[in-house]
């Protein structure tokens, strides 16, 4: 055997996909040979994205959409059918991550968080369930994180639950996706550096790097290298489960 088969070919949307890990989830099916299709809310930062990786010599296209509303991910299983001919790998990236502790949070923060991330998860899987289980080889790969499935973080409560949810969501969806041929599975990315994740600032990221087992931040390589190989032929047999991807972030006992 061969250790990763071709992706040569493989039709792939990416949510949420004009920066972060988004675009280097991009960036990596790109480079395997992967037709993608971006997508995300901003037209202006999505065609800027899709350019550098067309640039770097990608098969790439684009669609500006909103995964958080049922048009939007209607708008986006149409665009996997007009741009891809269909679509074997969902990648269901697109999320936000806004600051918001318990005692100012209100309605509206908790309303567009669980929109973006569970909302626009569970709407985009189901939009795009009948292409995948048409291709033959149907992958989706949810974007969850180590904040709510495994850890906690002062600020991001309503984050924390909306990761958490998405794993809720992925073990159903892959139970009733199974028969499609259709397989489900999530990457949980430590801290990854990330446009946001330096807005945090240097104090933060320093922080953060000497907790990691490993001495560093995660990169969007990192998590991309884990989306490819769950979107392999090699990952066929695996449905419902997750991995983290986080330097050993969360091995430590303190």
């Amino acid at each position: 055997m061969t250790p990763f088969s071709s992706l040569a070919g493989v039709r792939v949307a990416v949510t949420g996909a004009s920066r972060g890990i988004g675009l280097g989830i991009a960036r990596g099916f790109a480079r395997a040979g992967a037709r993608v299709l971006l997508t995300a809310r901003g037209e202006a930062d999505l065609a800027a994205a899709a350019a550098a990786l067309r640039g770097e010599g990608g098969a790439v296209q684009h669609a500006a959409l909103d995964v958080a509303t049922g048009a939007g991910c209607a708008a986006l299983a149409r665009a996997a059918t007009d741009l891809l001919g269909g679509l074997d790998v969902l990648c269901a990236n697109a999320g936000i991550f806004p600051k918001a502790e318990l005692a100012t949070m209100t309605e509206a923060d908790l309303d567009e968080v669980l929109a973006v991330n569970v909302k626009g998860t569970v709407l985009a899987v189901a939009a795009c369930a009948p292409l995948l289980g048409a291709s033959g080889r149907g992958r989706v790969v949810l974007t969850s994180s180590i904040t709510g499935p495994l850890t906690g973080d002062a600020g991001w409560s309503h984050y924390g639950a909306s990761k958490a949810a998405q794993l809720g969501f992925m073990r159903t969806a892959a139970l009733e996706l199974a028969p499609r041929g259709v397989t489900v599975n999530a990457v949980l990315p430590g801290n990854v550096l990330t446009e946001g994740l330096r807005d945090l600032g240097p104090e933060y990221l320093d922080t953060m790097a000497a907790a990691i087992p490993l001495g560093r931040l995660g990169s969007v390589d990192d998590i991309a290298a884990a989306a490819l190989f769950l979107a392999s032929a090699e990952a066929g047999y695996i449905t419902g489960q997750s991995i983290v991807v986080d330097g050993g972030q969360v091995l430590p006992e303190g």
